[in-house]
């Protein structure tokens, strides 16, 4: 096989594209909800039980998916995960009813909640600790980019043929995908296309990390895994937002599909710029101003929980095109959120702990977003948009402030061994 210099970026280049099929298949519900809505008269709470099906199950299995591409590696078990949500995805188009659908969005959110510890252990085997921030912001782009594809895509196909073609194709371009991974990757100590310079580059920095094993024992019981799986409870409810709520929201605001596939995509084109922007933000602060690198995450979470103010304003806006503006803001915001969250975990757990690791952190979000949606489809009818758009700001801005008060505060010599 050819060598290839820059190996590392061609990998997170394909982890990016399965985190897009991924948030493709599962942001199909959102965009087909006000179509789904009149076929089967689903009213907003059962709406709500279809995506906490997905959110439970979601929740529940990323730590188990995590450990498990920690114990057999990513390259099989990653397109296994994959393969799952793919058929699973695929399987929505025999849903006959909203419990039908939340069932398949149970199944779809078991295989689901492995792409994250995945891609995030991937980038930890394939990266120093100086250029994981920026790769982490071109693998998070992957979850904005397929959920702003998802809307135009679903909506065009579900126009031109129906609602259960749409989930068909979705589902059958992540099998490609995990086909290709299967063939195509092996870590940098296996892989025959990498360079002898690049691979001593990224394995130099292994020697000084104690070998690790995922425990999830011994990750449960470090406060820094805490602080970090406090600040993702706290995050995630807006993020869910953005991702299931926004057709049905702009819906509401009197537009119809066709002005939904327009416009809808746009916050997730927003998150892209804040996903990859948020990553070199990181090393930026370090380079000019000398911080820590866990500091450096936590300004990124500071910045992007003060632009979370925007989307607080959502219930204001006077017209669906203001409320959209907004969405971008809020979509940005959060996705550099995001980025230096995400990062932080692979500053904090060795390469062979972050799967498992990150399964927590993320399972701890999962269950804030569960919460805060299953809360939504009660009280929406009853009180509005306002009061919701409002709290995910205040959530935002509580998670930076735990994270500064016991990450944040923590000395330069008590940082030492995290990067």
């Amino acid at each position: 096989m050819k060598r290839r210099r820059g190996l590392r970026w061609w990998i997170v280049a394909l982890v990016s594209c399965g985190t897009i099929l991924n948030y493709l298949a599962r942001n199909s519900l959102a965009a087909l909800a006000p179509q789904l809505q009149g076929v089967f008269d689903i009213t907003v709470g059962q709406y709500s039980y279809i995506v906490g099906a997905f959110q439970l199950t979601y929740t529940v299995m990323q730590p188990v998916c995590g450990f498990v591409v920690d114990r057999i590696g990513l390259r099989l078990g990653l397109p296994l995960f994959a393969a799952a949500w793919s058929i699973t995805n695929m399987a929505h188009a025999l849903a006959g009813g909203w419990m039908m659908l939340a069932g398949f969005r149970g199944l779809l959110g078991m295989s689901e909640a492995a792409v994250i510890p995945a891609g995030m252990k991937a980038i930890a085997e394939w990266f120093p600790a100086r250029e994981r921030s920026v790769a982490t912001g071109w693998f998070n782009a992957g979850t904005s980019l397929g959920a702003m594809l998802a809307p135009p895509i679903v909506i065009g196909v579900s126009l031109v043929s129906n609602w259960r073609f749409a989930f068909v194709v979705t589902g059958a371009l992540g099998l490609i995908w995990a086909a290709a991974w299967y063939l195509v990757y092996r870590p940098p100590e296996q892989h025959h296309a990498i360079t002898e310079e690049e691979r001593a580059y990224i394995t130099a920095e292994r020697a000084a990390m104690p070998a690790a094993r995922a425990s999830a024992r011994d990750i449960l019981t470090r406060s820094r895994f805490w602080s970090i799986a406090i600040a993702r409870f706290l995050i995630e409810p807006a993020w869910q937002t953005f991702s299931f709520w926004i057709p049905l929201y702009l819906h509401g605001r009197g537009m119809n599909l066709a002005q939904i596939a327009m416009f809808a995509w746009l916050p997730f084109l927003a998150a892209d710029l804040g996903g990859v922007l948020g990553g070199y933000f990181s090393p930026w602060l370090v380079r000019k101003f000398g911080l820590h690198l866990v500091h450096s995450r936590i300004a990124g979470v500071s910045l992007g929980a003060v632009l979370m103010i925007a989307p607080g304003c959502i219930g204001l806006a006077g017209t669906p095109y203001v409320a959209i503006v907004l969405f971008c803001i809020g979509g940005f915001a959060h996705q550099m959120i995001s980025v230096s969250l995400n990062t932080l975990n692979t500053d904090v757990f060795a390469p062979a702990e972050v799967g498992t690791a990150v399964g927590f952190v993320g399972q701890a979000g999962w269950l804030g977003g569960l919460l805060f949606s299953l809360a939504m489809g009660q009280v929406i009818d009853a009180i509005g948009y306002t009061p919701i758009f409002a709290c995910l700001t205040f959530f935002d801005l509580s998670a930076a402030a735990v994270l500064i008060a016991t990450v944040g505060r923590r000395r330069r010599s008590e940082l030492a061994n995290v990067s």
